[in-house]
């Protein structure tokens, strides 16, 4: 038996840091991608002078609209008030959006939260992760998700929504079936750990088309 908890405890570490490493990957991409964009700026800027200069405001005029559609590129920035969560969900946010998928996101943290950042990075990252997964199996007009995080009291609350393709997800015992593999399968059993020993609260419903998760964990204000 204690081999195999040794076992099992390398996986995770193995799979928690593989997970940090990915996301922290994906937050380099979304800076580097503003820092192009800033860098260009006073490109921009010296060549709106020059059309001003020459009088030419259809072609400023046309400029400014190429600018607003390449900066709604870099423009993901969600401030939630935890700098992790931030890093996640803007990392995310930009995967998400490389992948054709529309992302709503609500998330306010107003005091700093009683959870490791690794526990934090496994929950987020997972539930992102499936949510783009499922909705890359929709027509990209339909591919939405609705991310929502706010404190109840003194629980912090995550609630993650997608669409699903072919209505709702069939149950398996207490699980809903997917057609991932065991890597999908143990990034659910991550998070319920992580819930459960956290003495948390996570409901999973699927109705009408769309998938949802709704985890709450208590928390302390320090």
């Amino acid at each position: 038996m204690g081999l195999l908890s040794k076992r099992i405890d390398k996986q995770i570490a193995a799979y928690q840091r593989d997970l940090i490493e990915t996301h922290y990957a994906e937050v380099d991409n979304m800076y580097r991608q503003i820092r192009i964009w800033r860098h260009d700026y006073r490109n921009h800027i010296q060549t709106m002078k020059a059309y001003a200069a020459a009088g030419d405001w259809a072609a400023i005029t046309r400029y400014l609209d190429e600018l607003e559609t390449d900066l709604a590129t870099v423009d993901t920035v969600i401030k939630t008030g935890n700098p992790m969560t931030d890093a996640i969900l803007n990392s995310k946010i930009s995967l998400a959006h490389a992948k054709g998928i529309e992302v709503h996101a609500d998330a306010h943290i107003p005091v700093r939260l009683n959870i490791s950042e690794i526990d934090l990075c496994c929950i987020l990252g997972n539930l992102f992760d499936n949510a783009i997964d499922a909705s890359l199996k929709l027509p990209q007009p339909q591919r939405l998700i609705r991310v929502y995080m706010d404190m109840k009291g003194t629980q912090l609350y995550i609630s993650f929504t997608n669409f699903t393709a072919g209505g709702k997800l069939p149950k398996v015992g207490k699980r809903f079936q997917t057609t991932k593999g065991d890597g999908h399968g143990f990034g659910l059993e991550r998070i319920d750990a992580i819930v459960e020993r956290l003495d948390g609260y996570l409901s999973r419903n699927s109705e009408d088309g769309a998938f949802t998760t709704e985890i709450l964990l208590p928390q302390q204000e320090k």
